[in-house]
């Protein structure tokens, strides 16, 4: 079995990932920062939306292919939770926190899409496994 849904979302968390970090990169270039944020706003900013990225996407994508590997779910519902995730990272890294450090409306729907995926996907998993147990010592 292949995983086809989630390889195309994780590839396009790889290459999001990618352009957060080349903002990282030229930050640090600019303000001659070779480790840490130097005390600049904006690099300490650009450090924390790579982070943020790196600490909800990796859980998201494994529950992600875990249900896929599961065969039980159709096709478009692994699709909404793919690109909930995908969409999600969008709003909260480049039109929320890459933005501004405050309240910002991507920051907030951002957050509120990633942790509604992760919480929709984690009791769709929940849900299977919990069956797959009972009805394995049912028999």
């Amino acid at each position: 079995m292949t995983a086809s849904i989630t390889l195309f979302y994780a590839a396009l968390c790889g290459l999001i990932l990618i352009i957060l970090s080349v903002k990282v990169v030229a930050l640090r270039r600019r303000h001659q920062v070779g480790i840490g944020d130097g005390e600049q706003a904006d690099l300490e900013r650009a450090i924390r939306v790579q982070g943020n990225f790196v600490e909800y996407v990796p859980i998201g994508l494994l529950l992600l292919l875990l249900l896929e590997l599961g065969a039980v779910l159709p096709g478009w519902l692994l699709h909404v939770l793919g690109a909930s995730l995908v969409l999600a990272r969008m709003l909260h890294g480049f039109w929320g926190l890459n933005r501004t450090e405050g309240v910002s409306r991507g920051r907030f729907l951002g957050t509120l899409l990633t942790w509604s995926t992760l919480i929709v996907a984690s009791l769709i998993g929940l849900w299977l496994a919990l069956g797959h147990w009972l009805f394995l010592s049912g028999s």
